[in-house]
């Protein structure tokens, strides 16, 4: 799992502890096992918040884990050009790479711990596909998109791309110098990370090394979600195991508790997990394919504008589905 690493973590930043007559432990509230299905043309996926109700997730509205999957050659694949409005989408790429376009001027390539993150807001188009190159040669495929409601009042702004490098992520490490914290957004133990948010979250990808522990400060006013993308792993003061594709949910509190189990396969030697916690937003959700927004009339609105061209069109330098037929 290439993604960002650290030979010497101790030369990180240290995340420490809340003091401890001050702290409150989050106790686990649910683990839910993510079902596998299919996305866009065909690329494999886990649905990490399936059967959670959105008001546990709030203001999160959606994660999908795209693979871990070793394509051959002629087998990677992506969406097609569609539409998005309401929300936020943040793809990160750990293994593979992944080419954006969008209506809006935005585009690029991500592989190996970079992140696309796209303000769809008013309105916008856009396309994710794996490059020539690697749809010719085949290879790992692994990352995963989150969507990250807006409130009502910023569901009208204006599209916006942020290119987040793999190098721009603010690394820590925990007292004991066995985990390692990537730092995509927000804020934790005096490091910032490099996303530029509307709704305020914290958003992390961690490695616990074999028997690490890891207790995390956090936010009272904030939710507090564990996916395991790897790896056996313990949640929680009293262990409870999750492994991987589960989400964890916590309830209220400032410190959670995640560890790693002293064995583990040997294809996951060590355990991943995204953390995420945000601060709910509170309004109505009104979500129906693409569109995120706050109730029915608004989303008839979308599809309406949509279907009129008001939410941008595709451009002339346009990216498509590499042509390739390996059939």
């Amino acid at each position: 799992m290439p993604a960002v690493t650290v030979e010497n973590l101790s030369s990180l930043s240290l995340v420490a502890p809340a003091a401890i007559d001050q702290v409150v432990e989050r106790p686990v509230q649910s683990i839910t096992t993510a079902p596998q299905g299919f996305e866009g043309e065909g690329f494999p996926v886990r649905r990490a918040f399936a059967g959670v109700d959105l008001s546990v997730l709030d203001p999160f509205v959606h994660l999908d884990q795209m693979g871990e999957v070793e394509y051959a050659p002629g087998e990677p694949k992506g969406t097609p050009w569609h539409p998005h409005r309401g929300f936020e989408t943040v793809t990160y790429m750990i293994d593979g790479e992944l080419r954006h376009q969008d209506s809006h001027g935005g585009g690029g390539k991500i592989t190996d711990g970079d992140t696309q993150w796209m303000t769809a807001g008013s309105g916008i188009l856009h396309i994710e596909t794996p490059p020539e190159e690697l749809v010719v040669s085949g290879g790992l495929f692994h990352g995963f998109q989150l969507w990250v409601n807006l409130p009502s009042q910023d569901k009208w702004l204006p599209p916006k791309y942020q290119d987040l490098r793999a190098g721009d992520v603010g690394l820590l490490t925990s007292p004991d110098g066995d985990v390692l914290l990537r730092l995509i957004a927000g804020d934790l133990g005096g490091v910032s990370g490099p996303g530029s948010t509307h709704t305020p979250i914290t958003m992390m990808h961690a490695t616990l090394y074999p028997g690490a522990r890891l207790s995390l400060p956090w936010r009272r006013d904030f939710n507090a979600l564990v996916y395991v993308l790897n790896g056996n792993a313990r949640v929680g003061t009293d262990g409870r195991p999750a492994g991987m594709g589960q989400l964890v949910a916590f309830g209220r509190g400032n410190s959670i508790t995640i560890s790693a189990d002293e064995q583990q396969e040997s294809r996951s030697p060590n355990v991943d997990v995204l953390i995420l916690g945000g601060k709910p937003i509170g309004e109505p959700v009104a979500w129906y394919g693409p569109f995120v927004m706050n109730n029915r009339a608004e989303l008839v609105q979308a599809f309406e504008d949509y279907e009129s061209g008001k939410l941008g069109k595709i451009p002339a330098d346009r990216i498509d589905r590499h042509p390739h037929d390996f059939s």
